[in-house]
């Protein structure tokens, strides 16, 4: 044992770590050099508390199994590992999600490979491990132009929360970002006369511009100039939109506003990255090429984006009324019906005169 993981398991024991519970098993002075590790190569904290949420969970239940040695750790093992997580329920009866177990064994196959490369153990015993796929879902909540329109009639515009509140909507709306993104936003961030905003350190770390409709901007100018001054607790906070006590705001709290006013608008699900879906799904169906799209919502690679053109129905609807055999619109289709029955009469008519003259 090299003297860094003795020093590890030193701290653990006297409760300087990062987890509530202190952990006893001598692989999580490993599993936490290798958070120290992905931090030093540049991964995002996020990243960071994801791989260790779930190699806690992995060490706990390896210790179930009198196993505690990086050397312990085998290919049968993480198959069983695999297999536990396959045919693990939760309190409420249901099994876990796909991804989330795809999260679970990535964060494993991950250490797997940093203690080979450390030469802590003799090969890579997660090489082989195969990964479930994970399902390309299409986004459950997909609001309309109505559903938006009566969302952002929601706030109260007499109130100062209300003006904000109908800015940060109306911005989440027009660019798409997400709330990540809008909750780090800077005063110097967004151009009103150029209509754009730099999103710095968006997800990946990655900067970009995103233009922002006008009526988004007009706003934003509004709070801006009426309200934002009212809830300035510090004078060097520099961050757009404030809570009530002049701070940034966390994920949570964005969560919680715009999830409010969607059920006061009789929207059932959804909260802020209802309205990424849907600014990115009403573009498209007003035409916008997929590649813009997938550089307006800041992702990486083009498959993420192309879950929006599955959602957008609009042309293909249009395509399908112009082009399929059983296309017929509804007023063809009612003349069709009354020409056959104008057909159908005549010929009555005509068999009675021919009876009659018969006669």
């Amino acid at each position: 044992m090299t003297a860094r993981v003795k020093q590890r398991l030193r701290k653990q024991r006297e409760g300087g770590w990062r987890t509530q519970e202190k952990p006893t098993n001598a692989l999580m002075a490993y599993v936490h050099l290798y958070v120290d590790w992905l931090a030093m190569t540049g991964c995002t904290p996020a990243t960071q508390r994801t791989r260790q949420r779930g190699l806690e969970q992995f060490v706990k239940w390896f210790d179930t199994r009198g196993l505690s040695q990086p050397e312990e750790i085998t290919r049968a093992v993480l198959e069983t590992w695999q297999r536990h997580l396959y045919l693990h329920r939760k309190t409420d009866g249901h099994a876990l999600a796909i991804r989330t177990q795809h999260t679970l064994l990535v964060a494993v196959k991950g250490l797997c490979r940093w203690l080979a490369r450390q030469r802590y153990v003799q090969y890579n015993a997660g090489s082989e491990l195969v990964l479930p796929r994970k399902p390309h879902a299409l986004p459950k909540v997909v609001l309309s132009v109505a559903q938006v329109e009566a969302l952002m009639g929601q706030p109260d515009l007499e109130s100062v929360t209300g003006m904000r509140d109908r800015a940060l909507l109306e911005v989440l709306y027009s660019t798409g970002m997400r709330r990540m993104e809008i909750a780090q936003l800077q005063l110097g961030d967004i151009d009103l006369d150029t209509r754009t905003i730099a999103i710095r350190q968006g997800k990946g770390r990655r900067d970009r511009f995103v233009p922002i409709g006008e009526r988004a901007c007009a706003w934003v100018e509004r709070y801006l100039l009426d309200e934002r001054t009212a809830l300035v607790v510090h004078t060097e906070q520099w961050t757009l939109f404030l809570t009530d006590y002049g701070t940034a705001f966390t994920l949570g709290q964005l969560s919680a506003i715009v999830t409010r006013y969607m059920r006061r608008a009789g929207i059932d699900k959804g909260s802020c990255h209802a309205l990424r879906h849907a600014c990115a799904t009403h573009m498209l169906d007003n035409g916008a090429d997929v590649r813009f799209i997938q550089m307006l919502l800041g992702h990486a690679d083009l498959t993420s984006t192309q879950i929006y053109t599955h959602v957008s129905i609009g042309k293909l609807r249009e395509i399908h009324a112009a082009t399929h055999p059983a296309g017929l619109d509804a007023a063809s289709l009612l003349a069709a019906i009354e020409a056959e029955a104008d057909d159908d009469d005549g010929d009555e008519v005509n068999d009675e005169e021919s009876t009659t003259m018969s006669e």
